[in-house]
């Protein structure tokens, strides 16, 4: 009973820290992305030279997507024109900062670190890119026809829905998720436990290196982690190695580059992090002050250290676990209504038309779920079913259109490629 409480304690005490950070990041997100107009990354990624590259990480650090979220938007931007090396730069730097893991990570692990994380991002992002440039000279890149930068109207019910509707929904499952392995970490693992053991350093560096890269988390859940695995003793170097390998790799991205951009590419994209990683890593550990890092007291105990008032704590917290919920409840009533939709309408009906299509850069649940949404919502459908391992999507319905369907599906942030024959 005694580790319930603990156990209980422990989460809501670091929900409570990083809440009123997070709700403000969300924001920021919303913000970002109803002022950046859609088509302006393609506009100034399209060149196979150092200015794209810099350009694909200045863009990609400040936007709120996971490892997962920002695959689709990376491949688009390559076969939409980007260069290799744009694209990877952006794969890379997007993942690991947004605006809301910022502000998450400055309330959990200090200024220091919120600083760093984005300036990280950044340059391994640009050493990336301009890596894959030099492996892909040989590279040719059909620039797509000129567009213009449309202006974004600003809306604030917009701002309000993508900031705690969407972004809540596409990091409501992981951010769970990485609180409660948090609070069980706190628990569970003694104090000073990696230094207890000699795992801090290169060998604890390599040991969350080899654990994060096929590992799914986003940013933003990656620092309840952090912050408590800083207080049991883990390096700020090694700790900084689990906020570069964990959110911007997973097994699925890996996958999905490889087949998409190459093998020489993924090498480039792989190779970049686990440098990019370890040369921070022992930077922070070797020249800069631990005091800088050392873990706030505010995570481990009391609430005597808070930067901000009781009560907006106690708000930020209420509201957020009310849209947590919220979103959670939609997901699933979006589940249900789906459900009932496929199996009320038998697929083999002769009145029913079928119909394959092939699908690119569907790389998990979440992307499968999208599509399947996307295109099972729309005029003449009757069920949509996603197979990302075939990647193909099964349609049913009538009057389908190939043409009408693929636009859809370019407009998630997937590529289409023709119907499937086989």
């Amino acid at each position: 009973m005694q580790y319930i409480y603990a156990y209980i304690e422990a989460f809501y005490t670091l929900t409570s820290e990083m809440a009123p950070f997070l709700l403000l990041g969300f924001l920021f997100a919303g913000i970002l992305k109803v002022v950046v107009p859609p088509n302006l990354m393609s506009k100034y990624l399209g060149q196979n030279n150092t200015s794209s590259v810099i350009n694909a990480s200045l863009l990609g650090v400040p936007l709120p997507l996971c490892s997962c979220g920002v695959l689709p938007a990376g491949i688009s931007l390559y076969k939409n024109g980007a260069s290799k090396g744009s694209a990877v730069s952006f794969l890379i730097s997007t993942p690991q900062t947004g605006v809301d893991s910022m502000l998450v990570t400055w309330s959990m692990l200090g200024l220091p670190f919120a600083l760093l994380r984005p300036i990280v991002a950044f340059v391994t992002g640009v050493f990336g890119g301009l890596i894959t440039n030099k492996i892909e000279k040989t590279e040719f890149k059909i620039q797509p026809e000129k567009q213009t930068i449309a202006k974004q109207k600003f809306s604030i019910k917009k701002i309000l829905h993508y900031a705690f509707v969407e972004m809540i929904t596409d990091i409501a499952k992981w951010l769970v998720i990485g609180l409660l392995i948090a609070a069980l970490i706190t628990v569970i693992v003694p104090d000073n436990f990696f230094t207890e053991y000699n795992l801090s350093g290169i060998s604890g560096m390599l040991i969350i290196l080899v654990v994060s890269i096929p590992l799914y988390i986003c940013a933003t859940s990656s620092v309840p982690i952090a912050a408590v695995l800083l207080l049991k003793g883990l390096s700020p170097g090694a700790l900084l190695v689990f906020l570069m390998a964990g959110p911007a790799t997973n097994a699925a991205t890996i996958t999905v580059i490889g087949k998409n951009l190459g093998k020489k590419t993924l090498i480039a994209y792989l190779s970049s992090l686990i440098l990019g990683s370890l040369f921070f890593g022992l930077i922070i550990d070797n020249f800069l002050p631990f005091s800088w890092f050392s873990p706030l007291s505010m995570i481990a105990s009391t609430h005597e250290h808070q930067l901000l008032p009781h009560w907006l704590i106690i708000f930020s917290t209420v509201l957020l676990t009310a849209l947590l919920i919220y979103s959670f409840y939609t997901s699933l009533v979006i589940r249900i209504k789906r459900w009932k939709k496929t199996n009320t309408k038998p697929t083999n009906s002769l009145n029913m038309a079928e119909l394959i299509l092939n699908v690119e850069g569907m790389s998990c649940v979440k992307c499968k779920a999208k599509v399947e949404d996307g295109i099972g919502n729309m005029a003449n459908i009757n069920s949509a079913v996603a197979d990302i391992e075939n990647n193909t999507l099964k349609i049913y319905g009538s009057n389908l259109s190939a043409d009408i369907i693929g636009k859809k599906i370019t407009e998630l942030g997937y590529e289409y490629n023709g119907q499937n024959n086989d």
